[in-house]
């Protein structure tokens, strides 16, 4: 494998797929680029919190598991501000929220 192909891989390996925008960063406005950093900062309070969960229901200490259960309800009010920003900055993503929060009868 050429020297050249190495490096590439390694460089794709730092990155990760989340972060790294699709295309060039110049071209971006800089509202997508700031839509971009807050929908990749949800993706990761998502994960958070279902580390979190699956880590509380996996602990047998009832003082950890207290601990990390509001560690992960943290994440949730991180996760809660970064939907409100989009659905501040982003006019059909207030769309769909006014559309689908707080309903009754089915979400489909």
């Amino acid at each position: 494998m050429p020297p050249e192909e190495i490096f590439h891989q390694s460089k794709k390996q730092v990155i990760m797929s989340s972060e790294d925008l699709q295309e060039p960063r110049e071209r971006l406005t800089d509202q997508t680029i700031a839509t971009h950093q807050a929908i990749v900062s949800l993706m990761e309070e998502l994960q958070a919190i279902d580390r979190y969960r699956q880590r509380a229901d996996d602990c047998d200490d009832a003082q950890l598991k207290a601990v990390i259960v509001h560690n992960m309800n943290d994440e949730m009010e991180h996760a809660a501000m970064l939907v409100e920003w989009l659905r501040r900055n982003v006019a059909e993503f207030a769309t769909q929220l006014d559309k689908f929060l707080g309903g009754e009868g089915p979400i489909a």
